[in-house]
């Protein structure tokens, strides 16, 4: 008996990572945040060479809107900014770890 798309559920807990981590950078993003202590926008910038300035604008608001980073402006001129991790990015990282060495076992 073949399903039908009605009868087919989706799981809610993936399809909500998906919706909130599913953006082209935000994993790497995250990464660079928390094991290569990159906390500012040029130097994502540089460590993901092919992401323009609008996509990380983007992905980083999505990413604070979202909970897993906190923006700090220090008000000065030239513009500083730094990007750190909210406690629900910092519960991310084990995660991020996992993933990593999965790769580094399967990529």
């Amino acid at each position: 008996m073949k399903k039908t798309q009605e009868s087919i559920k989706r799981c809610p807990t993936v399809s909500a990572l998906q919706k909130i981590l599913g953006g082209k950078w935000k994993i790497e993003i995250l990464y660079y945040i928390s094991f290569e202590n990159v906390c500012r926008f040029g130097g994502l910038r540089k460590h993901i060479a092919d992401i323009t300035e609008s996509s990380l604008t983007k992905q980083l608001r999505e990413l604070e809107s979202d909970g897993f980073i906190t923006r700090h402006d220090f008000g000065e001129v030239p513009p500083h900014v730094e990007y750190s991790l909210t406690e629900l990015g910092i519960s991310f990282i084990p995660i991020l770890e996992h993933m990593k060495r999965w790769g580094e076992e399967n990529l």
